[in-house]
Formats: structure tokens, sequence, C-alpha cells
């Protein structure tokens, strides 16, 4: 050995390079498949190319570019900046510049408006349902200010005397970082405040109180534990007037330039979620503008949380697809025990599981977003969209700690290394499971919904029992639901399997309807038969592992 060579001690061989950039609409037959599913057939052919070129179009910038500022956005975490440096008052959080890369990146395409620019048309939510997906997958904290921002709209058009601004802006507008009043911006982001220390889920217990001005605004004082996107140039928020909970918009910026009277105290130190800020804050006397009636706060604001929670679902579908898409990569790159990984017989076991169950989520999330779409013209839909936003939203945001950590262990140990994206993703996954109503508050919304929405249960097993007759595990197992729905004893204490196993039963009624699907039936002989095992990889012999794993993988895998 030469002087040279003496300390190159091995060669770096048997490791994969990291994944190539990617068009994340283009090269994903999962997403298109499931995407296009459900946009309907003879709607504007005009309104569907559009639509389909816009997701061509961001799938390339969100597999690359934006796949690298979200990165640098969770490195670089928000940072509270209470005083400028003469020692006024700010109440400033500075954002890395790959933060507002992002939101450019995502308002510039749609992501926080398709649904409301494109509403006339059949599909725009899928379309904007497959925008989030992709938008997650490249940077998840930032989906937060966008989320809350698209689900604001339907609340905003229940305010009388808000001015005309606050829409346009957010509907039409562009991304404008800038701190000055809203209606000198090109474009605005919402956030939202409604928990307090005291109260948690149960906002009625909300202390923090409106007193109505001569000039029709209110002054607020209380506070708020969870105050998200500070930033935003409104919050929507929850207060006591003189009738009850009642809802207002509360501007950053007031219209003579001054800053609200809003004190962030903190930043949240979170699990994960790092590129996002979320803030306690405290009102003293900061106005705001009512939305819609005194005492009617929780109608108003359930019309946002319904599709946040929807937001949810995508965001939680679009963290196990890009899971799934690491491990296939690394295994497909990597050999053990003389062959390939992905070639060994129970990691495709592993593997086609986690493929069944992504496909799943995937599935469910856009067939809510279709019924999303529908609600406003077919009560059946808006009747189905009412019950199964809960139930998708407990049983996807649940499955996901569980799948991004079995993709991690597809890895080894790099996948627990931050060099690696995987652990972002593990730290994002719980996320979704608590925000907008963890899983008891879900299940509990599934029995409001029965005894509140009369034709949720008709619409729910409208859309199962067509399915019927297909799968026998699939017969069996709705038996069982409709069972579960007949008996109304201890309903509370048992809407969690409940919730559960209709979930599973919706799961596998979607992908029993698209037919030809490769993956359908080996769903339902696996979630609905009693003799599989509980975690991933446990599939049985005859499953058809090629099939289902080429399903998932991207085109060039």
């Amino acid at each position: 050995m030469t002087e040279l060579n003496r300390f190159e001690t091995h060669v770096v061989e048997n490791q994969p390079y990291p994944i190539r950039p990617y068009n994340l609409w283009e090269n994903d037959r999962l997403l298109k498949h499931f995407t296009t599913l459900f946009l309907k057939e003879g709607e504007s052919s005009a309104c569907t190319e559009q639509g389909l070129g816009l997701l061509q179009q961001y799938g390339d910038i969100a597999g690359d570019v934006l796949m690298q500022h979200g990165e640098l956005a969770n490195k670089h975490k928000p940072v509270f900046v209470p005083f400028d440096r003469y020692g006024r008052r700010c109440d400033h959080v500075d954002f890395h510049p790959s933060y507002h890369a992002l939101m450019q990146a995502a308002m510039d395409n749609q992501v926080h408006c398709y649904s409301w620019r494109n509403g006339e048309y059949d599909g725009a939510h899928v379309i904007r349902a497959a925008l989030m997906f992709m938008h997650y997958q490249a940077e998840s904290g930032t989906a937060c200010p966008l989320t809350m921002t698209h689900a604001a709209v339907p609340a905003l058009k229940a305010a009388k005397h808000l001015p005309s601004f606050w829409l346009d802006k957010i509907i039409n507008g562009s991304y404008d970082n800038r701190n000055i009043a809203a209606q000198h911006k090109s474009g605005l982001t919402l956030g939202m405040g409604m928990t307090e220390k005291q109260g948690g889920s149960d906002v009625r217990r909300n202390t923090t109180t409106a007193t109505k001005q001569t000039d029709g605004s209110y002054k607020i004082v209380g506070h708020k534990f969870f105050f998200s996107a500070p930033m935003c140039d409104g919050h929507l928020i929850l207060a006591q007037t003189q009738l009850g909970l009642s809802c207002f918009l509360l501007p950053r910026y007031l219209e003579n330039g001054e800053l609200n009277k809003v004190r962030i105290q903190r930043l949240k130190d979170k699990l994960g979620d790092w590129s996002n800020a979320s803030s306690e804050v405290e009102f003293q006397d900061a106005t705001a503008y009512l939305i819609g009636e005194e005492g009617r706060g929780v109608p108003v604001i359930l019309d946002m949380v319904s599709l946040t929670r929807l937001d949810c679902m995508i965001g939680s579908s679009a963290l196990m697809r890009q899971s799934l898409v690491q491990a296939i990569h690394h295994v497909s790159h990597r050999s053990a025990f003389g062959d390939k990984l992905i070639n060994q017989p129970l990691m495709r076991n592993v593997l086609a599981d986690l493929a069944l169950e992504c496909a799943a989520a995937t599935a469910l999330t856009m067939r809510v977003a279709k019924a999303v779409d529908e609600a406003p013209n077919d009560p059946v839909e808006a009747a189905f969209a009412r019950i199964v936003t809960a139930i998708g939203k407990f049983w996807i945001c649940k499955r996901t700690p569980t799948f991004v950590n079995e993709a991690q262990e597809c890895l080894g140990g790099i996948g627990y290394v931050e060099e690696n994206p995987m652990p972002r993703y593990y730290r994002q996954a719980p996320l979704n499971s608590i925000w907008e109503g963890s899983g008891n508050v879900q299940c509990l919304d599934v029995l409001r919904a029965l005894a509140k929405e009369p034709n949720a249960k008709n619409a729910l097993f409208l859309e199962l029992k067509k399915q019927t007759g297909k799968n026998k595990h699939f017969d069996i197992h709705l038996a069982g639901v409709l069972d579960a729905f007949t008996d109304t004893n201890n309903m509370e204490i048992r809407s969690r399997a409940i919730t559960e196993q209709t979930a599973l039963a919706l799961q596998a009624a979607i992908l029993l309807s698209d037919d030809g699907n490769p993956i359908a039936h080996a769903f339902c002989n696996s979630r609905l038969n009693n003799a599989r095992g509980v975690t991933f990889g446990t599939l049985c012999s005859e499953a058809d592992f090629e099939g289902i794993i080429n399903f998932a993988c991207l085109d060039f895998q």
C-alpha cells in the first residue's frame, strides 16, 4: 500500500444515492390514479385540462426546488423578535428565506385557493387536494397557513360588513410577506386561534371577551394558548359576547397602519412542524370584526374546521406517500444476504402492506374531496362529507406515525439520522391526529353527525352497500358495521371501535369501486380478515406482492 492510499479504509458501495428530483405528479402513478378517478366524467374539458396542467407544473417544482427549501426551512426555525432595534414592540417572527420561497411557490400555484378560484367547476376540491398533497411532501409546516387561508373562505363569506378586499386578496392575491395593513397588500393569509388554557377542545369554556364599539368593531381582551401562524394578516378567533361565543376576524395590522394589540408571549417549542410558528398570545383591547352573528361562533367556525380536517387527511396521506417513496428507493438500491432488499420475500411483504395502506388512505382522502365538491348541489354528498370527514381524519391520521416508523425501518439506522428526511417525517407524523381535534373528538363528532344530520347514516351506507357481492370479507365486515350502528347502547364508549371499522369498510368500498385496481381484494383480504397480523408485513403468501408494489412505485423506480 502506498503512502497516498494508506488511509483509504473502504470504498462506499451498496449504499443508495439520494433520490433524484422528480415530478410529484407526472411520476407518481398512485396520486394520478386516485385524483383522476374522482374527477367527474363529462365536466368542463377546459377545467380538466387547466387543472391537470397546473398539477403537472407544480409537481415539477415541488419535487425539485421545494424539496430543497423544505430541508432548509426546517433546519432554520422561526425566531420570535418581540422588539425592534429601538425598543418598540413589534411582535415579529423572523423566517428563513426558504419559508417565504415555499409560500410564494404554493400561492403562485393556487394551493391555498384553487377550490374557490375555480369553484364553478366540478372537481375543483379534488384538484386542490392533489396540489396540497404534493406541497405537503415537499414541506409540511407551510401547509398550516395555506390550509387555514383556504379553509377560512366559507366563514368570511358569512361576514356582513367585512371589506371586500379580504376575500378578493385571499382568492386572487399573491404572496406578500410585508408587515403592512391588509388593504395595501397584494395577497393575504389567514390563521386561526380557538383554544385557551382552561378549555382546549371545549371552546365553550373560553373566557376571552369581545365588547362592541360604536363603529361596529369589537375590542378583544383575553388570550389564546394555540395561535397558529402569527405572521398571517388576520386570524379567525372565538370570543364571548353578551349573546355567547362568537367568531371574529382579527387583523394583524389596523387600517391606519398600526400594529393591532395582539401580544405574542412565546413560540411553541414543538416536537415537529419546525418551519411553522405556533404561538401563545394575549389580546390587550385588540380590534376585531364580527363574522356571522353574535352567539353563533361555533357554527361559523365549523365550516372552517371541516375543511382543515380534510387537509389533515391530505397531509397524513402525503406523509405516507413520501415515506413509502423513500423506502422503496432505498431497498431498490441496497443489497443484503445475496440479493437486492426489494427482492427479499419479507421485505416485499412489508412494502406491499405499506403500499396498501398508502393507497387506501389516498383513495379515501380524494373521495372526501369529491364529496366536498358536490356537497353544495347534492344533499346526499353533503351528508356523506359531514360524517366521513371525521371518520377519515380519525383513521388516516392515526395510522400515519406507525406507517412512517415502518418506512424508517426499511432504511435501517440511516433512517434515524437527521441527514435523511425520514426523522422530519416521523416528527411530523403525529401532528394531524392532534390538530383540529384529537381521536376522541373525531369519534364524538361521528356520533354528533348521526344525531344531528338525518341523512348521514343513509349516505354512509348507500356508499358502502354499492360494493356488496364483490368480496366475501367485505360483505362479512359490512354486516358487522351495520350491526354496530344498529346497536345504540353505549355508543360513546364504543365509538372508537365503530369509527375504525367504518373507516376500513369505506376504504375497502372505494377500492372495490375502482374496477381493475390490483389492490382492492388484497386490501379486503388483509384488513377485513381476522387471520392477518397486527403489524405491517403480515400479508398472506398468496398476495400479489409484485402487482401491489408496482402500483406504488414511481414510474422510474
